[in-house]
């Protein structure tokens, strides 16, 4: 497997070896002490399954201290656009985003830690399972505009299916701090 630093400090994509055979092809989706010996070495506490039809985005969610979460990310089928925020008010990066497709096809995960608000468009039939380092929790759960203009994230779908709640999330404010 492969591990990739990218730009936003603490983000890594996850690239696992496939073995193909005349049956199919096979590989290891996580292996603790792997994952640990690469950085990621948070206990993952809660699994999360989601399906959605091409054109529908979720997000851009997070959950507020104490009960941040950091998440392991990855289509089991489709392929998705993920887009991750860094809220860290006190990290180089904060308020820049970085986006990733992820694919069922080629198996790429991607691990967003605690502090960074996630989201995702459809660009297939996709289910979208990902792990989480904190149970989910509702006085806890928060999220940012989707379409904040100060953001600026190009998601490459004119007119996507949001959820109403997603619709009235806040506007990302520079000066608040969440993280």
């Amino acid at each position: 497997m492969q591990f990739l630093k990218h730009q936003l400090p603490g983000v890594i994509e996850c690239i696992p070896t496939k073995f193909f055979d005349d049956r199919g092809h096979f590989y290891e989706s996580y292996n603790q002490k792997l994952f640990s010996a690469n950085g990621i070495s948070e206990d993952f506490v809660q699994d999360n399954y989601s399906f959605s039809i091409p054109g529908v985005l979720r997000g851009l969610h997070f959950q507020k201290n104490p009960h941040g979460q950091g998440k392991l990310v990855r289509c089991m089928t489709g392929k998705v656009m993920d887009v991750i925020v860094d809220l860290r008010h006190d990290s180089p990066t904060y308020g820049q985003h970085e986006k990733f497709l992820l694919e069922a096809d080629k198996g790429n995960m991607l691990y967003v830690p605690v502090g960074f608000a996630h989201g995702f468009i459809a660009l297939e039939e996709t289910i979208f399972v990902y792990k989480c380092t904190d149970f989910w929790n509702k006085e806890a759960e928060s999220g940012i505009r989707w379409n904040d203009p100060s953001l600026a994230i190009d998601w490459g779908v004119e007119n996507p299916i949001v959820s109403e709640k997603d619709q009235i999330l806040p506007f990302f404010k520079v000066s608040e701090v969440i993280f």
